[in-house]
């Protein structure tokens, strides 16, 4: 092998460690995101230490489409027995997030006799292609290869393929007092996308109920 020949495989072979390793520390980051995470929670230092464990709670949730906020709500109520309140489902409508819409859900909550409002918006925040794009590493790619003699080339290649998109939501919560009309407490959480709907809203349920309980809203 003359010393050209030889110097040009230790550098292919030194790119493909070095592009596999950022490969595996870019996919290693990408799985630990992979998970419905509280992104923001704010509380009212006011309200510090009032428990809502036992109480009623009003459920509602805001989105586009009429099936979504079935489940959300569904999803929301199951939650809030789990830290310990009493779900109380509001009525189905089209989900404005107005003034007028905040003001409804209050006097709703009065006249059902609970004492505050889990209020849920929802709206897509990331959308993936399933199967998603590959990324192919191998010896004899495009570039920098002798095409006679038997030498070789290093390349990269992102095929993307057919697919169905698949969408993972973001949930923005907020729980309001119901006797004064003030915010308590507010946080937002987002999910990876999938197709299981029903997952994500269980599993943003429970983070956003669980950020609401250490921040000591629910009391063990």
């Amino acid at each position: 092998m003359t010393g050209t020949r030889f110097e040009f495989l230790q550098g292919a072979q030194r790119r493909a460690g070095l592009l596999a390793g950022t490969l595996s520390l870019t996919l290693l980051a990408l799985s630990g995101c992979a998970s419905t995470n509280v992104n923001a929670q704010w509380s009212d230092p006011q309200f510090a230490g009032k428990s809502l464990r036992g109480a009623k709670v009003l459920v509602a949730c805001q989105a586009a489409d009429l099936t979504l906020r079935r489940v959300c709500g569904d999803s929301m109520a199951a939650g809030l027995k789990q830290v310990g309140a009493l779900p109380l489902q509001a009525t189905d409508g089209p989900g404005a997030d107005g003034a007028a819409e905040s003001q409804a859900l209050l006097q709703a909550a009065r006249v059902a006799g609970a004492a505050a409002v889990l209020r849920t918006q929802l709206a897509p925040a990331a959308s993936t292609l399933n199967p998603g794009p590959s990324i192919g590493i191998g010896i004899g790619g495009f570039g920098g290869g002798y095409r006679s003699g038997g030498g070789v080339g290093f390349g990269v290649s992102t095929p993307v393929g057919g697919g169905s998109v698949e969408t993972g939501y973001g949930a923005s919560a907020s729980i309001t007092d119901v006797a004064s009309g003030q915010l308590i407490w507010s946080a937002s959480a987002t999910a990876p996308p999938s197709s299981n709907v029903n997952d994500q809203m269980n599993s943003l349920a429970m983070v956003l109920l669980d950020a609401a309980r250490q921040a000591g809203l629910f009391p063990a």
